[in-house]
């Protein structure tokens, strides 16, 4: 029986069957007094009809083409009545209270805009999970990192991110936000299909006067890579042009030529590193990717131009690491979110 209708989960879906099998009881347990909705992506498995079958209360959004993460996520919002969305991954397996004390922090404070919960490993329970672990943060030239993760380095979890604190981005694999802050960001970018659209809203966010969070009194268990895998070239595609774009549509004007400048150079030494590894199709990735993120060029300054239109917009760098993440974990090969200069985070 629902008696919270003020929060709705809501999971995207796409050939996650097996998921849905494995992880959707808890979400029912640990969330029976809100809504739970399955919005599927034009799935070509049974997901549809086996969520029906099995789990007949829970409301099924069904889309007639794969439209991605980021406008598959948009087009069933519009569809959604609530004050708070729940962006749920399907390989997300929740636990106790975890719904609670996110929507308390954020109750607390209305310009938090959107939070995540602690994000561990499920098959490494130890451990913090890829994408999100204790909270999301970029460096200057746009990378992403997060306390508890810096590129492939994961900490294990000790209790030592225990504080809910503001970040720069939160994870789309269990997103809390703010409707109306959503839609008044512009919701997700829909060009970008998936991947890195998380960070570009949580910017958009801070840009137009919003704070973003991590209230690791919740904590969630996430596969990881159910839906496209981390190996798939495609996802090194999707991952530089969506992140180059990111950069270009929400960094201050200043510097902004040279940085990306200077990010294209590194991305060509990522494309040599996978030529070296043996990974030639992940090099023709970023190639692909640059050239891609040179053909959206005119309609990402668009979009920039348009976001500046909001009675709101102030450029924020707040929370961005003024220091290159490349260099201070390749070159001084530092490997923890507490090994970097807590006084090099820009504050504004």
């Amino acid at each position: 029986m629902i008696s919270d209708s003020r929060v709705a989960i809501v999971i995207l879906n796409y050939n996650g069957k097996e998921f849905l099998d494995q992880f959707l009881p808890a979400v029912i347990q640990f969330s029976s007094k809100y809504k739970i909705i399955v919005a599927d992506n034009a799935s070509s498995d049974d997901s549809v009809s086996f969520v029906k079958t099995k789990f007949p209360n829970i409301e099924v959004l069904e889309s007639k083409t794969n439209s991605g993460f980021a406008k598959g996520y948009n087009d069933a919002l519009r569809l959604v009545s609530a004050e708070y969305y729940v962006l749920l991954n399907s390989d997300v397996e929740v636990t106790e209270n975890w719904i609670e004390s996110v929507i308390d922090l954020m109750d607390k404070n209305e310009l938090i805009a959107a939070c995540q919960p602690k994000i561990l490993d499920h098959s490494n329970r130890a451990k913090f999970e890829y994408a999100g672990a204790a909270g999301g943060f970029i460096d200057k030239y746009g990378y992403p990192f997060c306390r508890g993760r810096v590129f492939n380095a994961l900490e294990e979890d000790t209790k030592q991110y225990q504080s809910a604190i503001e970040v720069f981005w939160a994870t789309g694999a269990c997103m809390f936000v703010r409707t109306k802050a959503f839609w008044e960001a512009g919701g997700f970018d829909d060009d970008y299909f998936a991947h890195m659209e998380e960070i570009d809203l949580c910017w958009r966010l801070k840009n137009i006067g919003y704070s973003v969070y991590v209230e690791p009194k919740s904590t969630v268990y996430h596969v990881g890579g159910g839906t496209l895998n981390k190996n798939s070239p495609h996802k090194t595609f999707l991952n530089f042009r969506n992140n180059l774009t990111t950069l270009t549509k929400n960094h201050p004007s200043k510097f902004l030529f040279w940085k990306v400048v200077f990010r294209l150079k590194l991305d060509g030494i990522a494309g040599i590193k996978f030529l070296l590894d043996g990974e030639p199709k992940h090099c023709f990735a970023v190639v692909r990717a640059h050239f891609a993120y040179y053909g959206w060029l005119s309609s990402t300054l668009a979009k920039r131009k348009k976001m500046k239109q909001h009675p709101k917009f102030k450029f924020s760098m707040r929370n961005v690491y003024n220091g290159s993440i490349v260099a201070e974990h390749f070159l001084r090969t530092k490997s923890k979110y507490t090994e970097l200069n807590s006084n090099s985070f820009f504050d504004q």
